[in-house]
């Protein structure tokens, strides 16, 4: 599903990523941990096309990211990933079900389609009766649960967390974190996540750890 190799990253005359290597497989659910600065969410960025690599090689389900242009690289990332992040990032004057609608409109899918799709994510999430809600009417709990749908509704071939119990009580991130793994068996989701959270560090697949810009097995 990913394979990167040799990834280096560097703001200014600080090194973050010192020839990072690393494969994940289709329906892999692996965390990365480690201190703060520690450079998790730079490669959580780069692997999720959002940042550039200043020097590696990063292929995703088979297709080489270092070819493609601006354009298609934001339809790649449109098609082909989701995100899912701490603070949520909802849309406040849309609904619940307007906001996970979203990236299916810029993927071009038709308004009818889009919104039977959501409304399944929605009762797949369990959050069916919060669809016309706006994010200020819902729990951080929900809120996060609509960002998942959201990460969910084109159908990608891997979602990329960073943090995304970070912003939530220990209740809403055990249900948070036994939602992954749901996800992952109903839909063979495919699943990297960033995290402070040792629980969930623990119970993914494999947990790595970055230190001093490099990774290791835990």
């Amino acid at each position: 599903m990913i394979k990167a190799e040799n990834i280096h990253k560097s703001y200014n005359s600080l090194e973050v990523l010192k020839g990072i290597n690393i494969s994940i497989q289709k329906r892999e659910i692996v965390s990365i941990v480690g201190a703060s600065g520690a450079g998790k969410s730079t490669l959580l960025h780069i692997l999720g096309t959002l940042d550039k690599a200043d020097k590696g090689n990063l292929v995703i389900n088979n297709f080489s990211i270092d070819r493609l242009s601006e354009k298609k690289l934001s339809e790649f990332r449109n098609k082909h990933i989701g995100f899912v992040f701490q603070f949520h990032h909802l849309l406040p004057e849309f609904t619940a079900l307007e906001n996970i609608c979203i990236p299916a409109f810029i993927a071009g899918v038709s308004k009818k389609t889009a919104i039977k799709k959501a409304e399944q994510l929605l009762e797949l999430l369990s959050i069916s009766e919060r669809a016309h809600h706006k994010p200020s009417e819902l729990s951080g709990g929900e809120q996060q649960r609509v960002a998942v749908a959201r990460a969910l509704i084109n159908n990608p071939d891997i979602i990329f967390a960073d943090e995304p119990s970070g912003n939530l009580d220990s209740k809403s991130s055990d249900e948070l974190h036994k939602l992954f793994f749901s996800l992952r068996d109903k839909l063979n989701q495919t699943f990297v996540i960033v995290t402070h959270n040792k629980e969930l560090a623990d119970m993914a697949d494999r947990k790595l750890i970055i230190r001093d810009g490099v990774l290791f097995n835990s």
